[in-house]
């Protein structure tokens, strides 16, 4: 397939994904939980179908591995979401989760005994001190935004440090998850599909334990306001369409991915990735007028010139303008 089509649908899907998480957080804020299972069963029913032909294709990787891993994505899908509930801004949120890098490189190192280059240290030190900013900028702003009283400004922005040391632990826990990942593809090789069908399959059951609060809102999304569907004639509350949109970009966004790991290199994979990320914090800033000051800018942009300079987009660049030029012809 095109590779400029999976970065297409990179885009569309990612980012528009985005839009419909933020409309949905911002009038049910604890709405994470319903999201992450509708796109769970979602994507595990496709997986289901046309992966493992309704059950009857055996997996190329042995389930009880596959049971470690879901362990660890079902963990980190959950409290990446739940922590919109304390007072994290999605901004922030997407700022922080760009952080991988650094939590990749310190467990490779601690793990898999790796070790890297000066320009890898200079990357993970800008990343770090760019969240460190936006981080200290947001914190400033939740003492300043909530809470009349002195109690309720404490109590909110305790609730916030506990949203940041929950994204802390899924980012550390999603980089022990791409290391075992990559532990298991050396042994029995790539099996990205596969792969994306179990680790949201299996953990289904594990939503029982949030079946409450996910029927609660439920509950809540079919009080929100009708909205007329033209395809069905129907008028359907507005939260269950916007899950809807969610659950489908979320989708298009993961097979894009899944398509450009198949038919890029990883470091045109990483690229991708990165950029949009930051047209997701863009479109999140403009269109719905999430606060954002001056040194969040910069943090943002410190973030981002780090990842960049991780990925050795330069190096790579300069090498295929060398490439490109003709060669000089002999006297």
């Amino acid at each position: 397939m095109n590779p400029a089509f999976a970065i297409i649908l990179v885009f569309a899907g990612c980012c528009s994904n985005v839009v419909f998480l933020e409309l949905l957080v911002r009038d049910f804020p604890g709405c994470g939980n319903i999201v992450t299972f509708a796109q769970f069963a979602f994507i595990a029913l496709e997986g289901f179908i046309f992966e493992t032909n309704f059950g009857r294709k055996k997996p190329a990787i042995p389930i009880r591995n596959y049971v470690i891993m879901v362990t660890m994505f079902f963990t980190v899908s959950v409290i990446n979401n739940y922590a919109l509930n304390f007072n994290i801004a999605m901004p922030l949120h997407m700022i922080f989760r760009s952080g991988s890098l650094i939590a990749n490189m310190i467990l490779g190192i601690i793990i898999l005994k790796k070790r890297y280059t000066s320009s890898k240290y200079i990357s993970i030190a800008l990343v770090s001190v760019g969240i460190f900013i936006c981080t200290i900028m947001s914190a400033k702003q939740v003492n300043i935004a909530t809470g009349t009283t002195e109690d309720e400004s404490t109590y909110a922005f305790m609730r916030w440090l506990l949203g940041i040391a929950m994204l802390t632990f899924a980012l550390v826990m999603s980089a022990r998850m791409g290391i075992f990942q990559e532990t298991l593809y050396k042994e029995y090789g790539k099996h990205s599909k596969e792969a994306l069908f179990y680790n949201h399959c299996l953990p289904l059951p594990g939503f029982l334990l949030l079946s409450t609060d996910i029927y609660n809102h439920c509950l809540l999304f079919n009080q929100s306001a009708p909205v007329e569907v033209p395809v069905i004639e129907q008028a359907v509350p507005v939260m269950w369409l916007y899950l809807l949109m969610n659950v489908i970009t979320q989708y298009v966004c993961i097979r894009g991915v899944f398509i450009l790991t198949t038919e890029c290199a990883s470091l045109t994979v990483t690229l991708v990735v990165t950029l949009r990320k930051f047209l997701s914090l863009i479109i999140s800033i403009l269109y719905f007028q999430n606060p954002f000051t001056a040194w969040h800018w910069v943090g943002t942009a410190v973030v981002f010139l780090g990842t960049l300079i991780y990925t050795e987009v330069w190096t790579s660049v300069r090498t295929a303008l060398r490439s490109d030029k003709p060669p000089k012809k002999a006297d």
